[in-house]
């Protein structure tokens, strides 16, 4: 017997853990269908929820009747692997659909919502409904005893629920590298396939039950148990939700990082079943309900201040780990922060079974009602977390707000003493919770730094802060999505793909930022001018606060703005564009390396007019040599012609733009000082504006610097999995950002590989203009050697002023002419 309970625990656990792989894959797949949302994650997740609700409901009625619950658990088994499949068919036929369908609906937001619910519902729901049927069949298999479901069903749930976080950690760190996601979403078709199959196996040798009737409506449990499984369900996925913000504050929120929290917070709720079914054995079980549930307040009150001891006040945890000392130590945090509170939240739900258990109802039609109507309450939880509680409460006060309902459902319980000697407690530390919530910061402010603007939306924490005049936006309290003080280079973000169209009157901006960068495009004369940025919160505040350096983005009526994924956008845009203008990403943040696959790059190719090109804006001080090749040689993979601009003329830390055509075509001299002077204003002579933009020219990819490198995919994102490896390494100093040294080396093997008379891009640029390729190189290593005391640095200077005479040398950058900046040339180096 105890062989064949461990066999069924080893099953129960695998079929936790397939569980896992499908919601971690399919929150990632239909955020690629959906866009990248916070609204697109929590449809999702309370789809995915309400189809495990439903089956628990349905399943657990029939499962008395059922006279072999362990075989009809192998079929559902099977059932979730073959519906699984069904994702492939549905989803490919959804995005090649959603253009025409967007349309169909007149773009009405409402419509859009209840097309992606429509669709994910017919991904989701025919697996989630039968993965809700495992636990009541299968607990009407193993509890036969009078009295042992408080035990037996504790231990199943804790057994499925550690499945889940072994599940969901081998989705963030194992399979998609190994067998990319579709390779990890067949494994988990497989696993499921052959526990079902495992499972009728050992069905056979099992005598079948006598089948029974449901139970009438007497027995089932009193109502403020269900109320107490509801109202637990709420608190304790929206407390899930705020921790898994709070931890967003102080990690780089790469998937590794999301998927440790995640382990964290499954394995927290296994534990606290562990713990239920001990406390199962104790008598008085109402009172020891109580006792979990005035725990489980206390655990979620003290949150605030436990997380802010753990991180230092808010600060990046990993300090100079490498990858393997970051990881341990964001699963250390996590775990002092998470397993014990999470337990004790988590060992509430399959204590119930304690109380249920004599209640008359048959093992199975208990547990599938139990997890439904705490489902039903997780999904109001998460929901009311991420839109409700952080938006208007905020983390702190959101989690103690939590906590006080907590001790709201300690007096509906019947314990030994009069109700109002645990009402009147109860509403009084509720009231207290409300009335005096934690004073701790939410943004961790460098020296200097002052908060100007703090928005805690569904998505993420925005702010903006102010150090002297200068503004920036930060996201999650480490990453600056630019501000006044770079208004130069965020301004030639546009500027430069300006002067390479010869008149671009439709403009695409992929991502927003502070505003700076699509502004500039209005110093031109284009008919529409679109932006997409993901934040609702970015775009609130840019517009609250960065109006002075925007040149009237928020009021130009040619100009619309959309708080969408801008890769959806795209997706859903039958309009074509002169140029589409990727911002500057960080590369380790879960969900970025999505704007840098083969399928983006396809996508963003068949919205371009003939002649336009796709601008990717890469951070070289945030990238090594291995994700930049990567990036160079997917794009190169779609584009049939990319080119390498300079963002800026930096000493050390420098932005690179990767231009992509899908016609090619030789680089017209004269339409480079034509347009510069266009957008400029600029009246000097037209070989010193067209030698001026030629000094920001970086290379070509058909040199072949790039070639060899790895492709990035939908399927094997490797930039996901690259970027934050690199980012620890860099920190330790095993690796190097493409900055300094590293820029000039890659700046000088582009040149050499291909040189600008051999370069088909430059066929017609005339040969003293050519030398200013070479000048603007020179120049870019001359800063850098000045900025390193290097002693090469006067031969680079002479090497710069024979290239590039002083009649020819343009002393500013287009941004820089139209804010009227004058760099002047140091002479001999100096």
């Amino acid at each position: 017997m105890s062989r064949s309970l461990a066999a069924l625990g080893a099953l129960f656990f695998l079929s936790g853990a397939a569980a896992l792989v499908y919601q971690v894959l399919w929150v990632r797949e239909l955020g690629l269908l959906f866009g990248s949302t916070a609204e697109a994650a929590a449809m999702t997740v309370a789809i995915f929820f309400a189809g495990l609700g439903l089956g628990g409901w349905l399943f657990g009625r029939v499962c008395a009747r059922v006279a072999r619950p362990l075989r009809t658990f192998g079929l559902l088994e099977i059932g979730v692997g073959l519906t699984a499949l069904g994702h492939f068919l549905v989803a490919d036929a959804y995005f090649a659909l959603y253009p025409a369908l967007h349309a169909a609906v007149g773009g009405s937001p409402a419509l859009i919502t209840a097309a992606k619910a429509l669709v994910a519902a017919t991904i989701l729901l025919p697996t989630s409904v039968l993965m809700g049927g495992t636990l009541p069949l299968m607990g009407q298999h193993v509890v036969r005893a009078p009295g042992s479901l408080g035990r037996l069903g504790a231990a199943l749930y804790a057994l499925n629920t550690a499945g889940g976080a072994a599940g969901a950690l081998a989705a963030g760190f194992l399979l998609p590298e190994l067998l990319g996601f579709s390779g990890a979403y067949l494994l988990a078709v497989a696993t499921d396939v052959g526990v079902g199959l495992a499972a009728m196996a050992l069905a056979h040798g099992v005598a079948p039950l006598a089948p029974a009737k449901p139970a009438p409506a007497a027995a089932y449990a009193p109502p403020r148990l269900w109320a107490v499984a509801f109202v637990s369900g709420v608190a304790t996925l929206g407390v899930e939700v705020i921790w898994t913000r709070l931890f967003s504050q102080v990690l780089q929120n790469s998937v590794y990082t999301y998927a440790l929290v995640l382990t964290t917070f499954l394995a927290a709720l296994a534990l606290g079943a562990s713990l239920a079914n001990r406390l199962a054995r104790l008598r008085a079980p109402e009172v020891v309900l109580a006792g979990l549930l005035l725990a489980s307040a206390a655990a979620v009150a003290v949150t605030p201040h436990l997380f802010h001891h753990l991180t230092d006040g808010l600060s990046y945890l990993g300090g100079r780990r490498d990858f393997g000392g970051y990881v341990l130590e964001v699963a250390r945090v996590a775990a002092l922060g998470m397993l014990i509170p999470g337990a004790v939240l988590g060992s509430v739900l399959p204590f119930l079974l304690r109380l249920m258990q004599d209640a008359g109802a048959g093992p199975g039609e208990t547990l599938g009602r139990l997890v439904a109507v705490n489902t039903a309450g997780a999904i109001l939880g998460a929901l009311l977390g991420g839109f409700v509680i952080l938006p208007t409460l905020g983390a702190w006060r959101g989690l103690w707000a939590l906590a006080a309902l907590y001790l709201l459902l300690i007096p509906l319980l019947r314990l030994p003493v009069p109700r109002a000697a645990t009402a009147l407690p109860a509403a009084a530390a509720a009231a207290a919770l409300a009335a005096f919530p934690p004073t701790l910061e939410s943004i961790r402010l460098r020296p200097g730094e002052r908060l100007v603007e703090l928005r805690e939306g569904a998505a993420a924490h925005v702010a903006v802060v102010a150090r002297d005049a200068a503004r920036v936006i930060r996201v999650n309290n480490f990453y600056t999505l630019g501000g006044s003080g770079s208004l130069i280079p965020e301004r030639n973000q546009t500027m430069i793909p300006l002067l390479l169209h010869p008149d671009p009157q439709e403009v695409f901006f992929l991502g927003m930022g502070t505003g700076i960068t699509a502004g500039a495009a209005l110093f031109d004369e284009p008919a529409r001018v679109t932006v997409c940025e993901l934040s609702p919160e970015v775009i609130a505040l840019a517009d609250a606060h960065f109006r002075p350096y925007v040149n009237g983005l928020f009021d130009d009526p040619r100009v619309t703005i959309h708080a969408e994924d801008g890769r959806q956008c795209l997706a859903r845009s039958r309009a074509a564009y002169d140029l589409i203008i990727a911002d500057l990403f960080t590369p380790w943040r879960a969900g970025v390396a999505n704007v840098y696959t083969v399928e983006h790059y396809r996508l963003a190719a068949r919205r371009l007019k003939p002649g336009g090109a796709y601008v990717q804006w890469i951070p070289l001080y945030q990238v090594s040599r291995r994700e930049l090749d990567v990036i160079a040689a997917t794009m190169a993979a779609v584009f049939p012609e990319v080119t390498l601009w300079r963002g800026d003329l930096n000493a050390e830390r420098s932005i690179l733009a990767l231009v992509g055509r899908m016609d090619p075509a030789p680089l017209d001299p004269d339409m480079l000082a034509r347009r510069w002077r266009a957008i400029t204003g600029d009246d000097a002579p037209d070989a010193v504006l067209t030698g001026g933009a030629l000094m920001f020219y970086a290379g070509n990819a058909a040199s072949g610097v790039f070639d060899g490198a790895p492709l990035n995919t939908d399927d094997r994102p490797l930039i996901a999995h690259l970027a934050p490896r690199t980012h620890r390494a860099v920190i330790t100093g095993r690796a190097r950002w493409v900055t300094g040294l590293e820029r000039d080396a890659l700046l000088a093997a582009l040149l050499d590989a291909l040189p600008p008379e051999t370069d088909p891009h430059l066929a017609a640029v005339p040969p003293d203009a050519l030398a200013m390729v070479e000048a603007g190189r020179a120049y870019v290593a001359w800063r850098g050697a000045r900025a390193r005391r290097s002693p090469d640095a006067p031969d680079l200077w002479r090497a710069f002023a024979t290239l590039a005479p002083p009649a020819l040398r343009r002393p500013t950058s287009p941004a820089g002419a139209v804010d009227g900046q004058v760099v002047v040339f140091g002479d001999a180096g100096g």
